[in-house]
Order: structure tokens, then C-alpha cells, then sequence
């Protein structure tokens, strides 16, 4: 999947999503070693010091661990990794509930558009 980053907010701070996304998703799974920073700097055409600076963040969330000669790891901590899935998913819910409500869908109508895309399977998912 391309990397898809913007101007409009620090690329680092992108980089982190994408990864932290990655890692709640499933593509990177606990346990799993991540590829060395300058693999993952070139795939996502940036620079290696700030793939490194968005790593580092993801180390300080706990998301990401490192052994000093081995790389760096995505944590076994499944509470956490719950925890951020939780989180990451309300986020999503609640951004798209305001856009309906800027649509002028009350709250009722939008959770029966949802049932019936749920019930028909109406709807597209990205993988």
C-alpha cells in the first residue's frame, strides 16, 4: 500500500500512523520484527532520520521495542495493542458520525444506513 503522505502536517508524525496502523491492522504482527529504517525509509521515499524520529515516538508509545543489535520490534503487550485498536476505532467512529451530521443525517437515519450496508453488505473495505 503507498504511503500516501501530504504537506499539510509533519511527515514524521504521518510516518507513526501509517506504521501504528500497519501493526493494529495486522500486517506487522506482536513479536514481529520491523524492517531497519533505512528499508523502511526507502519505501516510503523519505529520508532515514525522520523514519528514525517517527520510530523513536512509536518506542515511547511502547508500540515498538528495539534490541540494541537485533532491530526493532512490535510489542507483545496485547492490552496495549487493544488498547490502541480501541481507541484508533472510536476515533474513526466519531469523525465519521460528525460528517454525517454535516451531511444533515440525524444519528438514527445513520445507524440505519449502517444496518442496511451491514445486512446487504453495501459497502467497500480497502482489503
Amino acid at each position: 500500500m503507498p504511503w500516501n503522505l501530504d504537506d499539510s502536517r509533519p511527515i514524521y508524525l504521518q510516518l507513526m500512523e501509517r506504521i501504528q496502523h500497519d501493526i493494529i491492522s495486522g500486517v506487522y504482527q506482536p513479536g514481529d520484527k520491523l524492517p531497519s529504517v533505512r528499508d523502511l525509509a526507502l519505501d516510503a521515499a523519505v529520508n532515514p532520520n525522520t523514519m528514525q524520529k517517527a520510530l523513536s515516538e512509536l518506542e515511547r508509545s511502547g508500540l515498538v521495542y528495539s534490541h540494541r543489535t537485533s532491530g526493532r520490534f512490535i510489542t507483545d503487550d496485547k492490552a496495549l495493542l487493544k488498547k490502541i485498536k480501541t481507541d484508533l476505532a472510536h476515533e474513526y467512529m466519531c469523525s465519521f458520525l460528525e460528517q454525517m451530521r454535516h451531511l444533515g443525517v440525524d444519528d438514527k437515519e445513520t445507524l440505519e444506513m449502517i444496518q442496511e450496508a451491514l445486512k446487504g453488505g453495501h459497502y467497500e473495505t480497502n482489503t
